[in-house]
């Protein structure tokens, strides 16, 4: 078996590198590397499960440490510096410190270099936890606020059908038990870790669990008055325009927001209205306003003080 690369060239960071940048460097990477991307191409796959396997090392503090100390290698494994220390250590009853400490009988009498490696590699029988794999999923708008299924592929060549959960925000992350590096000695899996990222909507913005959206109407309509459509998470409704609205008037549509977990009625939609003229100009109403504007008037600017 290939000795594996260093996880710090693997994902083309410095070892000062902070974990800020080390997810910059794993996103990047995944997203060049996705077998989803590249189908069919082992060497990319493999490529991508090497990059995972790198960040999830040194995404770990703790991982991170013991590998920069030499004590697991780039596979999360106890090196064989560590582990003979270990097993002297259980052998003799003395801790690393005190090994060499003093002139004393001989360390290693008693038991032969056999025992020590039966300790290492198979007597011993230990178990290590695989470690986890971190994955990035764009998820679209509607999905993320209404939830659904998207099918994804692992780097242990798995493909499942990965649930989110109605109400998801970006950077929200899932967990999938066991779908990770799988674990030494017969220890457990690690877990895949799904960070979702939600793409934006054409026209929908979300604030908490709110939507908001800006809505065109005719001048008729803000003026009169009337009922227009409008559209939401689960289809169009009707929505009555109040007679004399205006640009910027914003209306309430009730438990037409995202779900939320911690209250069973969801959140609301705002409309805001944007009075837009015809396009193009209307003859008609051009002449029209231009009658009325010689015997009315009114100065807007001034109101909120700009003049």
């Amino acid at each position: 078996m290939a000795t594996p690369r260093d996880p710090y060239q693997v994902l083309g960071v410095g070892r000062s590198a902070s974990p800020d940048e080390l997810k910059q460097a794993y996103r990047r990477l995944a997203k060049q590397y996705h077998p989803d991307l590249h189908p069919g191409r082992n060497d990319i796959e493999q490529r991508f499960k090497e990059v995972s396997a790198a960040y999830s090392l040194l995404s770990d503090p703790a991982k991170r440490k013991r590998f920069d100390l030499g004590e697991i290698d780039a596979n999360g494994s106890e090196s064989a510096t560590s582990a003979f220390h270990r097993a002297y250590a259980n052998r003799t009853g003395r801790g690393r410190a005190g090994a060499g400490a003093g002139a004393g009988p001989d360390p290693f009498s008693g038991f032969s270099a056999d025992d020590i490696f039966a300790d290492l590699f198979g007597g011993g029988g230990r178990k290590q936890r695989g470690t986890d794999i971190e994955y990035s999923v764009t998820v679209s708008f509607l999905e993320a606020a209404v939830g659904g299924k998207r099918r994804i592929s692992l780097s242990n060549g798995k493909s499942i059908d990965l649930t989110i959960p109605p109400g998801t925000e970006s950077e929200q992350k899932l967990r999938l038990k066991g779908q990770g590096m799988p674990g030494g000695g017969g220890g457990l899996a690690g877990d895949a870790i799904d960070e979702l990222q939600v793409e934006p909507h054409p026209f929908f913005t979300r604030q908490g669990h709110d939507i908001h959206i800006e809505l065109p109407v005719t001048l008729p309509e803000a003026l009169l008055g009337g009922t227009i459509k409008v559209p939401t998470l689960d289809g169009t409704v009707a929505l009555k325009v109040p007679k004399g609205s205006n640009t910027g008037t914003v209306l309430r549509l009730k438990s037409k927001g995202i779900a939320d977990p911690k209250h069973h009625t969801p959140g609301n939609l705002y409309v805001k209205l944007k009075v837009v003229l015809p396009d193009p100009p209307d003859a008609d109403l051009t002449q029209f306003i231009e009658k009325w504007s010689h015997s009315r008037s009114y100065d807007v600017r001034k109101k909120v003080g700009l003049e």
